[in-house]
């Protein structure tokens, strides 16, 4: 069987498909999830082990024998603490076949092969017989099959199976419960992720199309750190509501529910958006609960357990209201069997309340397809915004002739609102040209400005009514783009277009260079740190995978963060290691980068932080890292709009901050393959 995997082609701006030979290593895969961080989430683990020891204890106290079924066993970790808690036997379900494998590796190493069988199946193929899988139903059901939105993975279907084919009935199930919470909030940096705003142009107002602002927008869930997400920048409009529960000891049904809360507005103010997380109760008492809440609602914030594997989630009402506060509304969740959605009705009208939507909502406008979140706050972030026409009207002329290269960008909008003769602009998709069409309708602004759905290469002078590119311009935003430096995407473009250019043709940005910074995590290096042991059990075939991922690569490589959900402390000036000369087309050989970063402060330095810095024009540069500069104690503040990338050292460095020692790098960017070959070392005097 062939094998296909997605790869990002900075030279063409393209999402490839390449067929990997037989050697790919899926191992990798393993390397570069979060099995290490849920390894380390010692406040799960933990909770675990409690409701499972509780839950043996119970069978036992029955005189029964204990048969545990574990479905998504990972690592084989909660069925080793079964066992070890007296379970007489366990049956290990894993489905990711490198990962079964790895189960197999860890159950053995621990001594447990006669008590557990690993089965490398979903768990609705499982079948129960003296010739199948299991000989016998199970009367412990052990289960760790959640995401961030509670049932994003499928947890509802697999339970719905498992009670109706795999364990007793009356079984114990660890956990044993979820309960749904939200909370509606009015929030201008949260609700920048859903809808387009107006933006002032020179005293100009460009609006957003009608059809984006009536759009119930996208379904799919807002995953992020919201502990990082400050409580100064958004007004909490009712109480922390109890949305619903699931009880997994009992038969659980995929299909659709609806649930309501409702409450008294505890203030005036704009319903936008739904703060969600959940909670699991291991036990029937509830006496032990892992709690997904974000550290602000705790007493000490300090105190709350970290996690990536689970985040909190925000929702986006799919119409604006008002509310006055001391008025009655209803909050309503909506689930099927794989996502969650919201709907806000008040009970103070005369008239009856809008039902629920019984289907989840579907964007109908194009923006919310084209436009992830993250892009939606970026073209909604009034400073940025601000620079691109500042540099813009520094280099419109009434004769220009304007070009825009970057995906479902406003560049061709400002341009034409600023006086451009003719404005062309490239599009990636016909989804993305239509919806831009939308834009321009909505301001009447289509005389002028025309969008093609061509590939730089394949312009011609005809394709511009035989003008030539006056002006250049581009974000550059590709929403191919992984790693920050894809974007150089806008280098091979701006190359491609080199004929169609006057000979004083202005080019926007006219350079770009990548920009570095040795780093010290909060958390984030907890998702590839070594895991050794857990819990008392060895899993350290774990590390051995992650570590022969590493060397199966060339060379380590940078992988995409969005740092501001993720505190770091620089430990080393942030410096430009690599510039880019956009008004010069690519060159064809390589470009080479040597240096080094001296160690300025204390700390356990992970890694390094990357990220691109366009300068538009001499004086203005937007950053899609570092907002502002690093605070004399090491503090940094990102951007939200873009990812940064994260290399990873290999072990930590503890850093005396004497500049005795330094992170050495070199870098080598290969115009043949757009991307950049790096390495770091760690060096002393």
């Amino acid at each position: 069987m062939k094998t296909f995997c997605g790869r990002a082609n900075p030279t063409t701006g393209a999402l490839d498909w390449v067929e990997e030979s037989q050697e790919y290593d899926y191992h990798q895969e393993i390397a570069r999830s979060c099995y290490a961080d849920m390894l380390h989430d010692h406040d799960r683990n933990e909770k675990y082990y409690q409701g499972i020891r509780a839950a043996v204890a119970r069978v036992k106290a029955r005189g029964q024998k204990v048969v545990v079924l574990d479905i998504g066993t990972g690592t084989g970790l909660l069925s080793m603490m079964a066992v070890t808690a007296g379970a007489d036997f366990c049956y290990a379900v894993e489905v990711f076949k490198p990962m079964a494998e790895a189960a197999r590796c860890i159950v053995e190493k621990n001594g447990f092969s006669d008590k557990i069988k690993i089965i490398n199946k979903h768990s609705t193929d499982v079948t129960v017989g003296p010739d199948g899988d299991l000989q016998e139903k199970a009367n412990v059901l052990i289960t760790e099959l959640f995401d961030t939105e509670l049932i994003g993975e499928g947890a509802l279907p697999s339970y719905e199976h498992a009670h109706h084919n795999l364990v007793q009935d009356g079984c114990e199930a660890v956990p044993h419960r979820a309960t749904v919470y939200a909370q509606l909030v009015q929030s201008e940096l949260l609700g920048s992720w859903a809808q387009l705003q107006p933006v002032e142009v020179e005293g100009a107002r460009l609006l957003p199309p009608p059809s984006v602002g009536r759009c119930a927008g996208a379904h799919s869930v807002c995953d992020i750190q919201l502990s990082q997400v400050s409580p100064g920048s958004f007004t909490p409009l009712s109480p922390l509501c109890t949305m619903f529960s699931v009880d997994f000891s009992s038969p659980v049904s995929s299909a659709f529910q609806s649930h309501s809360s409702q409450f008294v507005a505890q203030c005036d103010g704009k319903a936008q958006v739904i703060l969600s997380w959940w909670d699991l109760d291991m036990d029937p008492s509830g006496s032990i609960v892992c709690s997904m809440a974000p550290s602000w609602t705790y007493p000490q914030p300090k105190t709350a357990p970290w996690r990536d594997h689970w985040m909190q989630s925000v929702y986006f009402l799919p119409v604006e209201s008002r509310v006055t506060r001391g008025e009655e509304l209803s909050l309503t969740v909506c689930h099927d069997d794989y996502s969650l959605w919201y709907s806000l009705q008040s009970l103070g009208q005369q008239d009856a309340p809008t039902p629920a939507p019984s289907s989840r909502p579907c964007c109908t406008c194009r923006a919310h397809l084209v436009w992830t979140r993250p892009r939606f706050g970026e073209l909604n972030d009034r400073r940025r915004t601000n620079s691109y026409i500042r540099a813009l009207r520094s280099v419109l002329r009434e004769d220009s002739v304007c070009l825009a290269v970057s995906d479902g960008s406003l560049l061709p909008v400002f341009a034409r609102m600023l006086g451009a003769k003719k404005v062309f602009g490239l599009e990636n998709s016909t989804m993305s040209k239509q919806l831009i069409e939308q834009v321009l309708e909505a301001n009447s602004l289509r005389g002028g400005v025309e969008l093609l759905e061509v590939k730089p290469e394949q312009l011609t002078c005809g394709d511009l009514g035989g003008e030539q590119i006056s002006v250049l311009m581009g974000e550059p935003y590709f929403s191919t783009s992984l790693l920050p430096w894809h974007s150089l995407f806008f280098w091979y473009c701006r190359s491609a277009l080199a004929g169609l250019l006057r000979p004083d043709a202005a080019i926007l940005p006219g350079s770009a260079s990548l920009h570095a910074v040795a780093v010290e995590f909060q958390d984030l290096w907890r998702i590839r740190a070594p895991c050794g042991t857990c819990e008392g059990f060895d899993v350290s075939p774990m590390d051995e995978m992650v570590q022969r991922s590493l060397d199966f690569q060339e060379s380590h490589e940078a992988e995409p963060h969005p740092l501001w959900e993720y505190p770091c402390r620089a430990l080393t000036r942030s410096s430009a290691v690599m510039t880019f000369d956009f008004t010069q087309s690519i060159p064809q050989q390589p470009i080479s980068s040597h240096g080094s970063l001296p160690f300025l402060r204390a700390g356990r330095c992970h890694g390094v932080a990357l990220w691109m810095e366009y300068h538009l024009t001499d004086d203005i540069t937007v950053s899609a890292g570092l907002t502002e500069p690093i605070s004399e104690q090491g503090d940094c503040k990102w951007s939200r709009h873009r990812k940064q990338g994260v290399y990873f050292l290999r072990s930590p460095w503890e850093s005396s901050g004497d500049g005795s020692a330094a992170v050495s790098f070199s870098f080598t960017f290969e115009p043949s393959l757009g991307d950049i070959k790096m390495n770091f070392s760690i060096t002393t005097q």
